[in-house]
């Protein structure tokens, strides 16, 4: 294992997050990419963009998706992983997955990273993993799982609610011994329209958690579903939720068009300069 030295993921800006779906159902059709081949000259276009992060997902979390088996989530994501290393040996690869094996076997192959949707609550042992091996976790906010957490999501307060969540994880996670902790409010698991824009309007609140926070509206339903759009046509649309974001705090961007989202972090990062 040879892991990137990234114990505090300091990026002179915010940084960029390629996600590579290396399955056959995502949600945005173009960021598919079901052959080894086709995964690496996609990283390769991203890291040309000016990724600095590739995300690797064997496994659909939009809403409505299925689990798929353990043994086929790691056939998708280990060979892309491997390949990607040795192509890209400095690349920071983050690799999308709530299972503890999986994590253990891609840290075990590289990975730098482990981003868990479920922060730990489907797979107790991914914690203990990241803990051993002191890599960085993002864990995200998500109502229920993929399969069912826009059935009607409901909160009292949804921003308490996410706050209330965020500082007892990060209380666990600490006492695990996991210390490069990111956080991400999960747009779009489960939540609705209304509920992912509090969140984003209140995003500068979460500096009171003292880590860094990704943000991952790329293209989502937040914001297609609201204009009547598809996810091809809501490139324009992430690009203003992104600026907002950054404007927001956020420290990492998720995105499926990198070009685009480095020359927003390249203005907004010019823009807050001349502000001060």
């Amino acid at each position: 294992m040879q892991n990137n030295d990234i114990s505090e993921l300091n990026f002179p800006m915010p940084a960029i997050m390629g996600i590579l779906n290396v399955t056959p159902d995502s949600f945005y059709s173009k960021s598919r990419y079901n052959t080894v081949d086709k995964a690496i000259e996609a990283s390769e276009k991203m890291l040309e963009e000016g990724a600095d992060i590739i995300d690797i997902g064997g496994m659909s979390s939009r809403p409505g998706a299925e689990f798929v088996s353990l043994d086929e989530e790691k056939k998708r994501i280990v060979p892309v992983l491997k390949e990607l290393k040795n192509r890209f040996p400095d690349t920071i690869i983050s690799v999308d997955t709530f299972r503890s094996e999986i994590a253990e076997i891609s840290i075990d192959n590289g990975a730098d990273i482990i981003n868990d949707i479920s922060a730990g609550n489907l797979d107790r042992k991914i914690i203990d993993v990241v803990a051993k091996y002191q890599i960085p976790y993002i864990f995200m906010h998500m109502k229920g799982i993929p399969k069912n957490m826009q059935d009607n999501p409901v909160y009292d307060d949804v921003l308490g609610d996410v706050l209330k969540f965020m500082f007892r994880k990060i209380r666990e996670l600490k006492s695990k011994g996991v210390k490069n902790i990111i956080t991400d409010p999960g747009f779009g698991f489960g939540k609705s329209i209304d509920d992912n824009y509090r969140l984003l309007e209140n995003l500068d609140i979460f500096k009171i958690l003292e880590i860094p926070v990704l943000v991952g509206v790329s293209r989502k339903s937040m914001m297609y579903k609201l204009l009547k759009i598809t996810p091809e046509e809501s490139l324009n649309a992430t690009s203003a939720l992104h600026a907002i974001a950054l404007l927001k705090g956020a420290k990492i961007l998720r995105v499926h068009d990198v070009k685009e989202a480095k020359e927003i972090v390249t203005l907004m990062e010019k823009f807050k300069n001349h502000s001060t």
